[in-house]
């Protein structure tokens, strides 16, 4: 029998934000000594038959919103535990985080995990530290060697391919229905066009791999779903996306100081290499594409 440890959400369009509110306090909460519970945000909807079975889903909704009720009739009738919660209204929100901290506190008790500490961001944080104080000292972050190179896109991790495709099969190949997950880290410029790419290569994963899907940006996730990341049982396939740095932007000394050592763009690309190498400590699976200058036409060159 699959464990049943993945949160799927299906809220209503008008509270989509509260998703990512949930994604943190369970994460962060839950995902320790070797347990936690996924909470799956903002996935692209898909066939029922591209869903474990280590799933159960929460339809959170408005009055006279119909938005995913087909959807979530479908998942019911496949067979899927699901949780379904109408607000009263819009002014019910401060109730359902009430609702949810009170739910995540029973689930640390149950799980036997201290919901109120969070061992495995500070690593992180350590190691993007280590970063930058190289950095400052040298010049210069630390370099990788890439597995190979192919149209100004680099890709790094502990696989042997020969064009980008290959990479990712290879990385994926070893997941496993019903229990592994594939978290898309993105260390990039948000904007719509990005969300859209991406979104749609989260949509490729799932259809093809029928695992659960996150997807973050840095260095945003690393305060949420990065506990969890490092913390749970380490079922886990990490795809962290990283670019040339647009904009130096430096980072002042102190208050009102023209004097600086390190930019935005560079402490953005220490905190990831960190967090790497926090994943990389906690013996996780991880692959790094840099998709160089050109975001959105390296982003449109991954397949799955």
């Amino acid at each position: 029998m699959a464990q049943v440890d993945k949160l799927t959400f299906i809220i209503s369009p008008q509270l989509k934000y509260l998703g990512g509110w949930l994604e943190q306090l369970i994460a962060e909460s839950t995902g320790k000594d070797g347990k936690g519970i996924l909470p799956v945000d903002l996935e692209p909807s898909s066939e029922v038959t591209e869903y474990g079975k280590d799933r159960v889903f929460v339809h959170i909704k408005l009055p006279g919103d119909n938005f995913f009720d087909k959807k979530v009739s479908e998942i019911k009738n496949a067979g899927f535990p699901v949780i379904e919660i109408e607000m009263k209204n819009i002014y019910q929100l401060g109730a359902e985080f009430f609702r949810w901290e009170f739910a995540t506190a029973v689930a640390g008790f149950v799980l036997d995990v201290q919901p109120f500490d969070q061992p495995n961001v500070e690593s992180a944080k350590i190691a993007a530290r280590a970063m930058m104080k190289e950095y400052q000292l040298k010049g210069k972050l630390p370099e990788l060697k890439p597995a190979f190179e192919s149209e100004g896109i680099k890709v790094f991790g502990d696989i042997k391919a020969g064009n980008l495709n290959e990479a990712i099969t290879s990385f994926l190949s070893k997941c496993e229905i019903g229990k592994s997950y594939i978290a898309i880290q993105a260390f990039l410029r948000p904007d719509e066009k990005t969300w859209q790419q991406l979104q749609l290569l989260r949509l490729k994963i799932l259809q093809k791999y029928k695992a659960a899907t996150t997807l973050g940006y840095g260095p945003r996730f690393l305060h949420s779903t990065g506990q969890l990341h490092k913390g749970d049982s380490g079922n886990g396939f990490f795809i962290q996306l990283i670019s040339d740095i647009q904009d130096h932007v430096a980072i002042p000394e102190g208050a009102g100081s023209d004097i600086s050592s390190i930019s935005f763009g560079t402490l953005i690309r220490a905190q990831a290499l960190g967090d790497k190498q926090a994943l990389i400590d906690n013996k996780r699976k991880v692959l790094t594409i840099d998709l160089g200058k050109s975001i959105s036409g390296s982003l449109s060159k991954l397949t799955v």
